[in-house]
């Protein structure tokens, strides 16, 4: 028995030891092939143009190719659980957004935890959301929004790219600060949700500067206010929803996960790597251009953050009875 036990731990001394000198060893030559970025989104959002120019940049500085492979569903989950099951060798990363801080509060049964089961390694960009309205909607701005929706409870519909989007959540953020309730109609994607705001379908909706400016500036739809601490550059005539009496702010971003496990000094060395590109002039003024705010910290600055953003939505989540349907 005695020599079982011995031999056993003796084994598992070994495997332990076997595994830190493949760590070291990845992260002394890392990286030394392609690495992969999953998109759990389709082309085309914030989250893969972000990342795709984060990836085109980090290939030059890291003299290897960088691949953005788009895996959409669920909400961002089947491309996120890809990367969970992952080698943790620092080769296949996850671009999430706010809806990946959401999910671990909204699915009870989400095949991966949202924190423990990754390694973040950074913040690349965040973006605010702009309030929007259709044309006919009888409000010129956040203050006569909030007043039009306690004069007539329920009178107005808000749409979303779907339960849990940032979009959704800052909208039941708003409801819950100022006390008024409108009705959800979640949609499949940012675009058939614009179409029924444009439609009439819906009166409200939420998004990116990147999916919004172009129809403001169009007049297919009008502005109602910015959610976000301060006003965009690429939108200076857009006053936040503070500055209206609607003291709300709210927005999404793009950060990068490894799978747990990854090499501390691959994961590291990621992060500077981002940290310089986001210093890149070319590079922030693509990004300011689609109305985002360059990051690029530390994984330990993102991992802060992310635990913050779980606490956040989980708080509306409960506090507003959202339900997966």
């Amino acid at each position: 028995m005695r020599r079982r036990l011995l031999t056993a731990a003796i084994l598992s001394t070994l495997s332990a030891l076997s595994l830190l000198h493949t760590q070291a060893v990845t992260a002394q030559n890392y990286p030394s092939r392609p690495i992969r970025v999953v998109v759990p989104y389709p082309p085309g959002g914030i989250t893969d143009v972000t990342t795709r120019i984060v990836a085109q940049e980090l290939s030059k500085s890291v003299q290897q190719n960088v691949l953005v492979d788009n895996r959409p569903g669920a909400n961002s989950i089947l491309g996120v659980e890809i990367v969970s099951k992952a080698s943790p060798d620092g080769y296949t990363l996850a671009s999430v957004i706010a809806a990946h801080a959401a999910n671990q509060t909204l699915y009870p049964k989400l095949p991966y935890d949202a924190v423990k089961s990754f390694a973040t390694v950074s913040l690349l960009a965040t973006a605010p959301l702009i309030v929007c309205a259709n044309n006919n909607l009888a409000a010129k701005d956040a203050r006569e929004l909030i007043a039009l929706a306690k004069a007539k409870p329920g009178s107005i519909s808000f749409g979303s790219s779907g339960i849990g989007a940032a979009a959704h959540l800052t909208t039941e953020l708003l409801m819950l600060t100022m006390g008024v309730k409108m009705n959800h109609v979640p949609y499949k994607g940012t675009a058939p949700a614009l179409q029924g705001l444009m439609t009439g379908e819906i009166q409200l909706m939420m998004d990116t500067p990147s999916s919004m400016l172009p129809h403001i500036r169009s007049g297919r739809i009008k502005v109602l206010g910015m959610a976000s601490d301060k006003r965009i550059a690429t939108a200076p005539d857009i006053p936040t929803l503070t500055e209206t009496g609607v003291p709300v702010t709210g927005g999404t971003w793009v950060g990068w996960l490894a799978p747990a496990g990854a090499p501390k000094a691959a994961v590291e060395r990621l992060g500077k790597e981002i940290g310089q590109i986001m210093q890149k002039q070319e590079v922030r003024d693509r990004l300011t251009q689609m109305g985002t705010d360059p990051v690029g910290n530390t994984p330990a600055e993102f991992a802060k953050f992310l635990d913050e953003e779980v606490a956040k939505w989980a708080k509306v989540i409960r506090a507003a009875n959202v339900k997966v349907e």
